[in-house]
C-alpha cells in the first residue's frame, strides 16, 4: 500500500472521528434541512407528510364519486369528469397514498430496528422522494388539460385508455417516475437490510415488520418494469401507431389485461405486505407476550410472495379463458388464503391469554385483523371462477378490494402512525382522540363498504355515474358512510398536529410497556443518526428472536 493511501485512509477515519463528535448536528437551514437532506428520518417524515397531503386530495376525489352516487340520476358531475374522478382516486391512493406511506416507515424504522447508521444509499433516498411530487403535480394537471384525466379506471385497459387524448402522454410519464421512485426505494431497502445490520442481528432476529418490507422490495423490483412496459406499449399504440393491443392491427387487447395484472397482482401485495409487518409489531406489544410463530409468519409472507405471481389471471375471468386455465388461477387464488389464514392464527394466538391494553394503536390492529379477514373472505368467493361471472365488474369486487386496502393497508398505516409517533416526536398523542378517531373511522368504513356488497350481488355495475332506482337506499347509506370516513380523518390530522407542535406530554424511550426491539433503547425523539456504534444484541433487546438457530 502506498503512503499516499495509508494517509487518505488516516484522513478518512480523523474525518470520520470529527463528524462523530457533533454528529447530532443537524442541518440549520429550511432548504439543507428538507431538499438536501440524505437522512432517513427526514426522508421518512418527507414520504410520510406527502402521502398524508395525497390521502386528503385522493380522499377528495371519493368524496366527489360518493355525493354524485348519493342520489340515482346525473346529480353533479359530467359522466366523463366522474370516470375521471374514479381513475385518479385510484391511482393517487394506490401510487401516491399508500406506497409512499409505507416507504417513509421503511426510512424511518429500518435502521433504527436493525442497529443501523442510516440507510445504505442516502444520496439515492433523497432523490428517490424527490421524483414524487414532481410525478403527482404531472399526473393532477392532466385535469386541467383539453382532454381532461385519465378516465379508463386504474387499470387503464385498452382501447378505452387510448381514446383519452394528449393528456395520456402525461399520465404514462408520471406513472415510469413513480416505478422509477419504488424501484430506487426498494434497491435502498434491500442494500440496508442486507449489510448493515448489526451484528448478532440475524435474519431469524429481525423484526417482522423488517421481514416484510425485505419481501416487499423484492416485489417491487420484479414487476414495476413489467408496468412500465405495458404503458410503454400503450404509449406506442396511442401516439405512434403500433398495435400492441389493437385488434385492427393485428394485436390483442387481452394481452394488456395480463402484462397489466402480472403486475397488479403482486402490486396489491406490496401494498398489504408491509401492514401485516406493523400488525405484527403492535399485537405483541399489547399483548405483552411474544409473537406466536414467528417463523412460521416469516415462510407464510414469503409464501404469499410468491404465490402473488401466479393468481394475476383471476382478475380475468370472463375474457374467454381456456377451462384449464380458469381452474389452475382458481385454484392457484384459492391456496393463497393458507399462508394469510396462517399470519391471522398466529396474530390471534399471541393475543390469547395476553394482558391485553387498548390503546389505540392495537384498537387499529385488532380492527385490521377483523376487517381484514373479512375482505379476504370475500375475495375467496370472488376466487371461484363459476360465481365470479355474477361477481365481475360489479359493487362486490369494489367492496372486496376496499376492505382489504382500507381497513387492512390504511388502519395499519394509522396503527404504525400511532404506535411510532411518540418515537418520532417525543410526545404522547391525544389517546382519547386517538380512540374517537378509531370508533368513527371503524364504525364509517364499514357503513361506507359493507352496503356496496348487497349492490354487487343485485347486479350494481362498478365506475358507474348513475344507477337504476333498485339500488338508491344502499347507495345513500353507502355515501353517508363515506361522508362520515372523510370528516374523521380530520381528527387524524389534529392529533397528528397537536401531538408534533402542542403536546405537552413527554414520551419515554420505551414509549409502551410491552415494547421489544431496537429502536426502543433510543431516546424519543431519536438522535439525528441513530446508530454510529453498533448496540449490543441479546435476546432482551430484540423483538422476535427465533429461538430454534
Amino acid at each position: 500500500m502506498s503512503i499516499a493511501s495509508t494517509h487518505d485512509m488516516n484522513h478518512a477515519t480523523d474525518h470520520a472521528q470529527d463528524h462523530d463528535d457533533h454528529h447530532d448536528h443537524k442541518p440549520s437551514g429550511f432548504l439543507d434541512r428538507w431538499l438536501f437532506t440524505t437522512n432517513h428520518k427526514d426522508i421518512g417524515t418527507l414520504y410520510l407528510v406527502f402521502s398524508l397531503l395525497m390521502f386528503f386530495i385522493g380522499g377528495a376525489m371519493a368524496m366527489v364519486i360518493r355525493a354524485e352516487l348519493f342520489m340515482p340520476g346525473l346529480q353533479l358531475v359530467e359522466p366523463e369528469f366522474f370516470n375521471q374522478m374514479t381513475t385518479m382516486h385510484a391511482l393517487i391512493m394506490v401510487f401516491g397514498a399508500v406506497m409512499p406511506a409505507w416507504v417513509g416507515f421503511a426510512n424511518w424504522m429500518i435502521p433504527m430496528m436493525i442497529g443501523a447508521p442510516d440507510m445504505a444509499l442516502p444520496r439515492m433516498n433523497n432523490w428517490s422522494f424527490w421524483i414524487l411530487p414532481f410525478a403527482f403535480t404531472m399526473l393532477l394537471s392532466t385535469l386541467f388539460m383539453d382532454s381532461g384525466g385519465p378516465a379508463a379506471g386504474w387499470t387503464l385497459y385498452p382501447p378505452l385508455s387510448l381514446q383519452g387524448g394528449q393528456s395520456f402522454a402525461f399520465v404514462v410519464f408520471a406513472v415510469h417516475m413513480m416505478g422509477i421512485s419504488s424501484i430506487m426505494g426498494s434497491i435502498n431497502v434491500i442494500a440496508t437490510i442486507l449489510n448493515m445490520r448489526a451484528p448478532g442481528m440475524t435474519l431469524l432476529r429481525m423484526p417482522l415488520f423488517v421481514w416484510t418490507w425485505l419481501i416487499t422490495a423484492f416485489l417491487l423490483i420484479a414487476v414495476m418494469p413489467v408496468l412500465a412496459g405495458a404503458v410503454t406499449m400503450l404509449l406506442t399504440d396511442h401516439f405512434f401507431g403500433t398495435s400492441f393491443f389493437n385488434a385492427a392491427g393485428g394485436g390483442d387487447p387481452v394481452m394488456f389485461q395480463h402484462i397489466f395484472w402480472f403486475f397488479g397482482h403482486p402490486e396489491v401485495y406490496i401494498m398489504i405486505l408491509p401492514a401485516f409487518g406493523v400488525v405484527s409489531e403492535i399485537i405483541p406489544t399489547f399483548a405483552r407476550k411474544p409473537l406466536f410463530g414467528y417463523a412460521a409468519m416469516v415462510y407464510a409472507t414469503a409464501s404469499i410472495a410468491f404465490l402473488s405471481f401466479i393468481v394475476w389471471a383471476h382478475h380475468m375471468f370472463t375474457v374467454g379463458m381456456p377451462l384449464t386455465g380458469e381452474l389452475f388461477f382458481m385454484y392457484a387464488t384459492m391456496l393463497i388464503a393458507v399462508p394469510t389464514g396462517v399470519k391471522v392464527f398466529n396474530w390471534v394466538s399471541t393475543m390469547w391469554k395476553g394482558s391485553m391494553t387498548f390503546e389505540t394503536p392495537m384498537l387499529f390492529a385488532i380492527g385490521f385483523v377483523v376487517l381484514f379477514t373479512i375482505g379476504g373472505l370475500s375475495g375467496l368467493m370472488l376466487a371461484i371462477a363459476s360465481v365470479d361471472l355474477q361477481y365481475h365488474d360489479t359493487y362486490f369486487v369494489v367492496a372486496h378490494f376496499h376492505y382489504v386496502l382500507v381497513p387492512g393497508a390504511v388502519f395499519a398505516l394509522m396503527a404504525g402512525t400511532y404506535y411510532w409517533l411518540p418515537k418520532w416526536t417525543g410526545h404522547m398523542y391525544s389517546e382519547t382522540w386517538g380512540k374517537i378517531h378509531f370508533w368513527t373511522s371503524t364504525i364509517s368504513v364499514n357503513i361506507l363498504f359493507f352496503p356496496q356488497h348487497y349492490l354487487g350481488l343485485a347486479g350494481m355495475p362498478r365506475r358507474i355515474p348513475d344507477y337504476s332506482t333498485q339500488f338508491a337506499d344502499f347507495n345513500m347509506i353507502s355515501s353517508i358512510g363515506g361522508f362520515l370516513f372523510g370528516a374523521s380523518q380530520l381528527i387524524f390530522l389534529g392529533v397528528i398536529v397537536h401531538c408534533v407542535y402542542k403536546s405537552r406530554q413527554k414520551a419515554s424511550g420505551r414509549a409502551w410497556e410491552g415494547a421489544r426491539g431496537l429502536e426502543w433503547i433510543l431516546s424519543s425523539p431519536p438522535p439525528y443518526h441513530s446508530f454510529n456504534t453498533p448496540p449490543v444484541i441479546d435476546s432482551s433487546t430484540v423483538a422476535h428472536a427465533d429461538e430454534t438457530h
